[in-house]
């Protein structure tokens, strides 16, 4: 259902706005994203969801692309409009170490392809740390703090969605930095008892730090611009 819909939204959406078809390997990870991580008695919320994963992408574009991640768009609006009908996969996959190491497998052989493992290693780091300090103020273990990172919902989280090449910074220094602003906003919201705490702080940080990057690459190319122009009149 969730592949359909987001094969159905891409195939609709990008000949109503450019007149041609295209490939649907995006759709198809949208679709099968939220195939996974949505949890519902219901089939319209994953449509639902696979539907608003792909019109982002069309509809909320900021000089010509787009900034937030498809599939955390997608749940976070879903949550956010229904959240008496659905939820987040969390403890589904129960304790099946095959399936775990599956995953972890195929998602770091695609971070070592896109090279984006930093991005990964950056957040968890940050999620450990933070969870000693969240530790510290609930007065719950560490253990139980950091329990959650073994839940299948952070290990898509975590390998898949805050490492997509198109809805990340340029830089290696930059995609650190803003990882570890994710999991430091993660940690605020978890204080006050936000359940979907890594998609909300996604859903905030990286857009922000795109809109950033461009303003100060184009503050960059001024002072170039700038300077250039001033030579000229010095040799002129």
């Amino acid at each position: 259902m969730a592949i359909g819909f987001s094969f159905l939204t891409e195939a609709i959406l990008h000949y109503a706005m450019f007149g041609k078809t295209r490939d649907m390997t995006s759709a198809y990870v949208s679709g099968i994203s939220a195939g996974i991580l949505v949890r519902s008695p219901f089939f319209w919320p994953f449509a639902l969801c696979a539907a608003i994963s792909i019109a982002s992408k069309y509809v909320l574009r900021y000089k010509g692309r787009h900034i937030w991640n498809p599939t955390n768009f997608g749940i976070v609006i879903l949550l956010i409009i229904a959240s008496d009908s659905a939820a987040v996969l969390s403890i589904q996959w129960g304790s099946n170490m095959w399936a775990m190491l599956l995953i972890w497998l195929v998602g770091l052989a695609t971070l070592w392809k896109i090279k984006r493992f930093h991005i990964t290693f950056v957040y968890i780091a940050s999620f450990l740390i933070f969870g000693y300090i969240r530790s510290l103020y609930t007065g719950h273990s560490w253990v139980a703090e950091i329990a959650p990172m073994t839940g299948p919902m952070y290990q898509l989280f975590v390998l898949f969605m805050m490492t997509d090449p198109k809805t990340t910074v340029s830089t290696r220094n930059g995609r650190m930095l803003v990882a570890f602003l994710i999991a430091a906003l993660e940690m605020v919201m978890r204080l006050n008892e936000f359940v979907y705490a890594p998609f909300y702080a996604l859903f905030i940080i990286g857009p922000i730090a795109l809109v950033v990057e461009d303003y100060l690459n184009e503050r960059k190319k001024k002072r170039e611009g700038e300077n250039i122009s001033a030579q000229t009149v010095v040799s002129t």
